[in-house]
């Protein structure tokens, strides 16, 4: 048999190439170790970098589950596996949308037969129980017209309630915090699961069960947003004017003017530095150059609600890099928690991408000024409670 031609060979390596481009060895973290004894020691998991990074893994191992069944992959060949498996994790159950077919979410459960062979009898601490992991947008196969179905709800509405993935993402959420418990459980998305993951994480909350929430890259971008933004920008300005008007008049109109002020202060909306602490504040992870979530980062006037390890200010000591675990803490309980990409990609698909959230050079900082955007979504969480009634 002839051996084969070189452009034969070339032809092969790029077959090869794209068939393995989302190996985990090969499109992953490279610096992330498996799980072992040692963690039952000193955890990984306590690292707020090191969390960030496998929780992105788990997301990504969800858009793989998709790709896997588009491509008639087994659990044998396919390539979502690889994403759980090195951290010990197993596929608990698929969230699949019944209308297609198609998989938008996983449900990952702590491994505990894969840690009894590597000699770990117990789950590290930190290390959640059960992950619900919810992918976005594929604009390749049959899955795209119902994703963007749901960005266009997104869109017009700024809720994703209607959605058939809502309900089945937060059924698999409630089950999960019933099973092991809320503290034991973590809901993570990116771009359109993001949006889901912190709705479903929100009626949650509600409901008295508040779990851990991880988003990257969360939709910003809304008709309603827009709106309800461009209203209360013109409510201030009539504000102003209605508190200068009357001093063109005579002093005595300032009297009732003052006390309509203080009536309207009275009635402002709770904000968190208002309430002090919130009951649930997701992590949010921006890239301020991803215009689909940059508006996260509009900051509230006069309020530093995010802070760095339980830190109360200072941002120029929050820089931190991935592969590290100084500086980007969790934040204090019942405070605000967003991180920002301070120097990493730039150009629109690789910084709403996933893969910058676990790259070894990406440079992060702890933002400092509360998000008027999540400040608006989660008021309703926050606020106090009426006045009871006087007698």
């Amino acid at each position: 048999m002839g051996s084969a031609s070189p452009s034969q060979k070339a032809g092969e390596a790029v077959a090869a190439a794209a068939t393995n481009q989302f190996e985990f060895h090969v499109y992953g973290p490279r610096h992330l170790s498996s799980p072992s004894w040692w963690d039952l020691l000193r955890s990984s998991w306590k690292d707020p970098n090191y969390r960030r990074m496998v929780i992105a893994c788990f997301i990504q191992g969800v858009y793989l589950l998709e790709l896997d069944r588009q491509d008639e992959r087994d659990e044998r060949t396919g390539l979502a596996p690889q994403w759980w498996r090195h951290f010990m994790y197993r596929l608990s159950q698929t969230l699949v949308d019944e209308r297609d077919g198609s998989i938008y979410g996983a449900v990952l459960e702590w491994d505990r037969q894969a840690m009894l062979a590597g000699y770990a009898p117990f789950r590290p601490a930190g290390a959640p129980a059960a992950v619900v992991a919810l992918r976005g947008t594929l604009l390749s196969g049959a899955t795209f017209r119902r994703d963007v179905t749901d960005d266009l709800r997104f869109l017009a509405w700024d809720s994703l309630k209607g959605s058939v993935r809502f309900a089945g993402a937060l059924a698999a959420l409630r089950a999960a915090a019933r099973r092991h418990g809320a503290r034991g459980v973590c809901v993570g998305g990116h771009s359109l699961g993001a949006g889901f993951a912190l709705q479903v994480g929100k009626a949650l909350a509600k409901e008295g069960v508040c779990v851990e929430c991880h988003v990257f890259n969360p939709p910003s971008v809304s008709l309603a947003t827009s709106l309800r933004g461009f209203a209360e920008t013109a409510g201030e300005m009539w504000g102003r004017v209605r508190a200068w008007l009357p001093y063109v008049g005579s002093t005595a109109a300032a009297q009732p003017a003052a006390e309509a002020g203080g009536g309207e202060a009275a009635k402002a909306p709770t904000t968190l530095e208002r309430a002090g602490t919130a009951k649930w504040l997701p992590h949010l992870y921006i890239n301020t150059n991803d215009y689909i979530c940059c508006y996260y980062t509009d900051a509230t006037a006069g309020t530093a609600t995010v802070t760095a390890r339980g830190g109360g200010g200072g941002g120029s000591g929050n820089t931190v890099t991935a592969g590290g675990g100084n500086g980007m803490g969790t934040g204090r309980a019942g405070l605000a928690r967003m991180v920002l990409v301070s120097k990493g990609p730039t150009k629109f698909l690789d910084a709403h991408g996933l893969q910058q959230w676990w790259a070894d050079d990406v440079e992060l900082q702890v933002a400092l000024n509360h998000s008027k955007l999540i400040d608006r979504q989660l008021r309703s969480l926050y606020a106090p409670p009426p006045a009871a009634p006087q007698m």
